[in-house]
């Protein structure tokens, strides 16, 4: 989970699900709103980010892979650019509530009860 506030519009996030490497990310893209995806690149499953958290090209536009350039779109991560064009990242289902993204990586985004 993440505080939807703490990423603002056109910034990135890494956070580890488990282990010691950041094993999602998260971006706010400006039209669609929060997107979080698993942070490997389908190429060769190596991770994206360039320096921790950060995972954007220079103007901010697509989410790019550090080590072989490939180019993501940020609403759907689908890429456009690179050396796996035509796969996609893997999304990662999220749900803002009470304004803190809710990740679960089984697929249920119920809340938990009290």
């Amino acid at each position: 989970m993440c505080a939807a506030a703490d990423i603002p519009p056109g910034e990135t996030r890494g956070f580890a699900a488990e282990g010691e490497r950041p094993a999602l990310m998260a971006v706010h893209d400006r039209s669609e709103g929060l997107r979080i995806f698993v942070n490997a690149c389908p190429h060769m499953g190596v991770p994206l980010d360039w320096m921790p958290g950060r995972f954007l090209n220079a103007d901010g536009t697509r989410i790019i892979c550090a080590t072989h350039g490939a180019e993501f779109r940020i609403g759907d991560g689908y890429c456009v650019r690179g050396p796996c064009r035509g796969e996609s990242l893997k999304p990662v289902p999220a749900r803002i509530i009470d304004g803190i993204a809710v990740i679960n990586l089984n697929g249920d985004l119920t809340p938990p009860t009290p």
